[in-house]
């Protein structure tokens, strides 16, 4: 008598876990506004162009304050956050989230020594710093880019194009909140009440041309994600037509780049203040939108 043999299949209800959550998110954006405003502060001090002065100095107050904040993201994301001070005496050279750790302690440093050399007004070592404070502002946002795109299992992340990504939309939140700023404290704050509608101006323009450079990034990164394998393509669609697409297609699109390209370009608009300043606030929630597709979607197509 044959025996009936039966192949039982056991489902578990599993949730699928992200290793990096939000605070993740925020991090990465912190340190790009941050990474921004240095860079701009430093066209004045730095590079001697002397209508961008005052974005020198609060550029950099800027960058300091956006420094304090970030890590906390980071040590708030760790499973034991007590022990964030082991990234220090345990390193691991092939891991760039080491090189990360050299790098949150030198570029606040520079930060300093460059905001202490300003305000002092010695402008020699003001620019001395400015300039060396350059590749560690574009290192300490670029390493995050890495760290993404040398995770070979994650389609949206596995991309040459991330770091340079990163650096640009760095580029583009950086200018629309030193715009933002550069409003307010002319507003309310300057001792003339009176806003610097010039260079608030060529702000808009300079971060107009920036948001077409990061869209031209995107669409290239997008474009390659439809034409990969099926694990790109399927990242590509998560953020087109599912789950992350009212944040990636209504959020970081439209309401982060287009809307404020037609603002930054239309005549009307890009010669008054208070459009100008919408748009800026516009880029800089479409850039933490863009932030917090890359990391939690880019965890959420499964892994093979």
């Amino acid at each position: 008598m044959n025996r009936l043999e039966e192949e039982i299949n056991v489902i578990y209800n599993v949730a699928h876990e992200a290793p990096l959550g939000v605070p993740i998110a925020i991090y990465f954006y912190m340190t790009g506004l941050s990474a921004g405003s240095f860079i701009l502060s430093t066209m004045a001090y730095g590079f001697g162009i002397t209508k961008y002065k005052p974005m020198g100095k609060v550029g950099v107050i800027l960058a300091i304050l956006l420094l304090v904040v970030a890590p906390l993201n980071l040590i708030a994301d760790l499973g034991q956050p007590l022990r964030f001070w082991h990234l220090f005496p345990y390193l691991n050279i092939a891991s760039p989230i080491t090189y990360g750790t050299f790098l949150l302690t030198l570029y606040p440093l520079n930060c300093l020594i460059y905001a202490w050399f300003m305000f002092s007004g010695n402008a020699k070592l003001t620019k001395l710093f400015g300039l060396i404070g350059i590749p560690l502002a574009t290192s300490v946002h670029g390493y995050t880019g890495f760290i993404l795109a040398l995770s070979k299992a994650r389609a949206l992340w596995n991309t040459a194009l991330m770091p340079t990504l990163f650096l640009v939309s760095a580029m583009v939140s950086g200018m629309a909140l030193m715009l933002l700023v550069i409003v307010i404290h002319g507003r309310f704050f300057s001792f003339e009440k009176r806003i610097n509608k010039e260079l608030v101006f060529e702000l808009g323009q300079i971060l107009a041309f920036t948001i077409l450079l990061d869209l031209f990034l995107i669409f290239s990164d997008v474009a390659v994600l439809l034409t990969a394998d099926s694990e790109a393509r399927e990242a590509a669609m998560m953020i087109l037509t599912l789950n992350f697409s009212p944040i990636f297609v209504g959020v970081e699109l439209v309401l982060g780049s287009l809307i404020p390209l037609a603002i930054l370009f239309f005549p009307k608009t890009k010669r008054r203040v208070i459009p100008v300043s919408i748009a800026a606030v516009l880029v800089m929630v479409g850039i933490m939108a863009m932030r917090y597709v890359m990391v939690i979607g880019g965890q959420s197509v499964p892994l093979s």
